[in-house]
């Protein structure tokens, strides 16, 4: 009898421990609203309206031309889609090299996108880091997902006025995808008709 609740506090202290236990599914940050300016207005607006009211000297003008080439940037590349999902990604440019990628969305349509997508977006922010430019080397098995990482921060780095060392860029195209159902199985291309438009 002395051994029953030993027994019990350790069967309650496992089935704690188990109901505790919080599995996820891997997520990305998706972009926040408030990151796109509204139309009609321009983030800069307030920032302009304030900086011609006071004309810089020529001494300090010429030390904001030296300073905006050591300034930090950020720009988010376009959205670009595949059947499997969009992947966009945000660029950070500081001191004329690009310190960090970040991915706000990334194929996930069904578990084994967000899988492979998750595999290999390291591998390509990695990539992109190295060579300093949207010239990345694609991840095996991640065709859709590497093509359209590229050209999101290709993009990124476009409205960043980023110019990659050698003129290098990201050139990489979405593949087709291909209906092996015969004819009539697709739509345009040989795009199932669930994927047209993306």
């Amino acid at each position: 009898m002395r051994r029953a609740p030993i027994v019990l506090s350790t069967t309650v202290a496992g089935v704690a421990a188990l109901l505790s236990f919080k599995a996820r599914a891997p997520a990305l940050p998706t972009p926040a609203a408030a990151s796109a300016p509204s139309p009609g207005t321009s983030s800069g607006s307030a920032a302009s309206s304030s900086s011609s009211s006071a004309s810089p000297s020529p001494s300090s003008s010429s030390k904001t031309a030296g300073a905006s080439s050591s300034a930090t940037k950020t720009a988010t590349g376009d959205a670009v889609g595949t059947p499997y999902g969009n992947a966009q990604v945000r660029v950070t440019i500081s001191g004329g090299k690009i310190t960090k990628i970040e991915a706000l969305q990334l194929q996930g349509n069904d578990r084994k996108s967000v899988e492979i997508s998750s595999f290999a977006e390291p591998l390509l922010r990695q990539s992109a880091l190295t060579k300093q430019s949207a010239a990345i080397d694609a991840v095996s098995g991640a065709t859709f997902t590497s093509a359209s990482y590229e050209a999101s921060l290709q993009s990124a780095l476009d409205k960043a006025g980023f110019k990659a060392a050698g003129g290098a860029r990201g050139s990489a195209q979405i593949p087709q995808v291909q209906d092996h159902r015969g004819p009539g199985g697709g739509g345009p291309g040989g795009i199932p008709p669930q994927f047209n438009g993306n």
